[in-house]
This record gives C-alpha cells, structure tokens and sequence, in this order.
C-alpha cells in the first residue's frame, strides 16, 4: 500500500513538471525524417520565411481537427513553412494525412515529417497534442498554441507579421 501511494506521488509530480515546461523559445536543432527516411535537420529549413511546426498524433481528435483547419485555411499559410512532424509511421501519418490534410500534402511549402528518434519532446518541450509553434523569420517563438480552436490566432500573427 505505501509503495503504490509513493508511485501514485511520484506519478503526480512528474506530471506537474510536465505540464509546468516552457514551449522552445527559439527553433532547436533537431533531426527529424522525411516519410521517404532521408533525415531532415534544422539546417534544412527554409530561409527567410516564418516557420509553422506542428506536433501531432494521428489518433488524438485535437489534431484531427487542428490540421483539417489548417487544411481548410491552407491559403493563410501558403507564405509559411509549414512542418507537420509525428511519431507515428509512415502508414498512420498517410492515412491521417489523406483524411484530414489532403489539401496540404501536395503543397511545396508543407513537409511531413516523422520524429523516429524521439528528438521533438526534449527539445520543443510540447504540453499536449496538438502542439503548434510559429517561429518568426530568424527563428524565435512567435506563438505557441495547443488549443485547436485557436487557429484563427495564429492565422492572426501570420497576417501581422507578413504585412
């Protein structure tokens, strides 16, 4: 009974700090993989345009509906970099991609990534799922966001910050 209240205490704390940590302030190095296993680093991000990253799983309904707004609103992002990076394999993130992004998976500026080596948790430090990022032009958070119902802010700061 004491070594299941100590497990159910230390469970309760780690979950607290969890939830207490700060988005990334700026875009960390990473290396995450495209879907076709090249690696895709920070170094491969393009220049001189805002950065849009978005942390989903491809069963949680938040991100469902995150990236069917973003999908539907694709022409508020067409200026953007856009980066929609998982866990998931490949078979999920296509399945997903087809049901709820089939605008964006064709466009040039949006990039599937998957983060095989679980490199995005420790460096982004995300809350929940969906965990959304717009990095200005030289890389510092703008806004960070894991409220799907709040698009329309973010959308907001790219028309602010591309004017």
């Amino acid at each position: 009974m004491k070594y299941t209240f100590k497990i159910l205490v230390l469970v309760s704390l780690i979950s607290l700090q969890a939830s207490a940590q700060n988005p990334a302030g700026a875009i960390p190095n990473f290396t995450f993989y495209r879907l076709n296993k090249s690696a895709f680093s920070n170094k491969d991000l393009r220049a001189g345009k805002m950065s849009f990253f978005v942390f989903f799983d491809s069963d949680c309904d938040h991100c469902q509906h995150a990236v069917l707004s973003i999908n539907k609103s694709y022409q508020e992002f067409k200026n953007v970099s856009v980066y929609l990076i998982s866990l998931d394999n490949e078979q999920k993130i296509n399945y997903f991609m087809n049901h709820y992004g089939s605008n964006l998976k064709a466009e040039k500026n949006v990039t599937l990534l998957q983060d095989a080596k679980n490199d995005f948790l420790p460096k982004f430090n995300p809350r929940k799922y969906p965990s959304m990022y717009l990095f200005s032009k030289e890389g510092k958070l703008i806004m960070y966001e894991d409220n799907p119902e709040n698009i329309f802010r973010i959308i907001k700061q790219i028309q602010t910050f591309n004017k």
